[in-house]
């Protein structure tokens, strides 16, 4: 039994123990940080903004009836007035809303308009109403103001290993720098060292797709490297620190080096010339200590500076990233 139409827009108050979760709720990363901040706001001023709950009336053993709310929108709302032991929290109730997708859909909708959810918990949000209920992706774009490709390409967010995955949803890399890993899908080799790359050099977005892109392009052109020559393509990357390349030829090849400032370069140079470096008269004499515990020799700050790979394309850029073609990672999409 519904509550009457009259009251379907009205507050109520409800025992915040009567409402269970959303089954269906996108969002799985809650920051416990941020949930106590809300916890303590909610002390002082109270829940600003109702909860949006349903309402289902059970029969019980002997006959009487007991009431059960589920949530639809205000998890991170719930959470937190349970953390500060709120006994009552304001509800809306929703009418029409009983089946299992217009929970998902609404739950989705809610977090997208709040921008809460984290890239990989949209793709999963994503995927799920098109693998549960059978949503096309021009169907989910149209409910969340997206474009058919745009649902596409975040979906293809979840086909990266898991530890990419993983970073992208806490923040440690950028939804911007997923471009680029996914042009190496197929290559999870050069996909796995760019992704180091990434992150302990803390590439820009368009660092990492000028690698990427001079990758796809070149692996396409040619025969693939036999396992030696891979073998010490992989050493020579993981000695030097940095990404590496050999292009083999008819006679002899040619050996790629890639350093991104002249102090990668000095560092590089000082592993043939571990006392010291002079590459010209304009460059200082460099000593290097290498190994040690005390210092850094790629120049990277100590961990507990927490210096995150930016996303450096502009706002323009990111929303044509947004709306761009579904075949967007394919080789044939760049030219020299």
């Amino acid at each position: 039994m519904h509550p009457p139409q009259r009251f379907v827009d009205s507050i109520f108050w409800v025992e915040t123990e009567k409402i269970k979760p959303n089954p269906y709720q996108p969002r799985k990363a809650f920051n416990q940080a941020a949930l106590d901040e809300l916890a303590e706001s909610i002390r002082q001023y109270g829940i600003l903004q109702p909860l949006v709950v349903t309402r289902r009336e059970i029969e019980k053993e002997d006959g009487g009836l007991t009431v059960e709310y589920e949530l639809i929108a205000g998890e991170r709302r719930l959470r937190a007035s349970k953390i500060a032991n709120v006994g009552q929290v304001p509800v809306v109730i929703r009418v029409g809303e009983d089946s299992d997708r217009e929970k998902l859909e609404l739950a989705i909708i809610e977090n997208l308009q709040r921008e809460d959810l984290n890239p990989i918990d949209r793709a999963r949000a994503f995927k799920q109403l098109a693998d549960e209920f059978g949503f096309k992706n021009t169907e989910i774009g149209k409910k969340i103001g997206k474009s058919r490709e745009y649902v596409a390409n975040t979906i293809r967010l979840l086909s990266l290993p898991e530890d990419i995955v993983g970073a992208i949803a806490a923040a440690k890399i950028t939804e911007g720098h997923a471009r680029p890993l996914m042009m190496l899908v197929g290559r999870p080799n050069e996909q796995t060292t760019l992704f180091k790359e990434i992150m302990d050099r803390r590439l820009t977005v368009r660092e990492s797709e000028d690698i990427a892109r001079r990758i796809a392009v070149e692996r396409a052109r040619k025969k693939p490297l036999d396992p030696e020559m891979r073998e010490i393509e992989d050493v020579l990357s993981e000695t030097l620190g940095t990404r590496v390349m050999i292009e083999p030829r008819a006679r002899g090849g040619r050996l790629v080096i890639d350093f991104l400032s002249p102090e990668e370069l000095r560092r590089v140079y000082a592993v043939f010339q571990p006392e010291s470096l002079v590459l010209d008269d304009s460059v200082a004499i460099l000593e290097e200590e290498i190994s040690t515990d005390d210092e850094v020799s790629d120049g990277a700050p100590q961990e507990s500076e927490q210096v995150l790979p930016i996303d450096d394309r502009s706002a323009e850029e990111k929303r044509e990233h947004e709306e761009s073609d579904e075949d967007l990672y394919s080789v044939k999409n760049f030219s020299l």
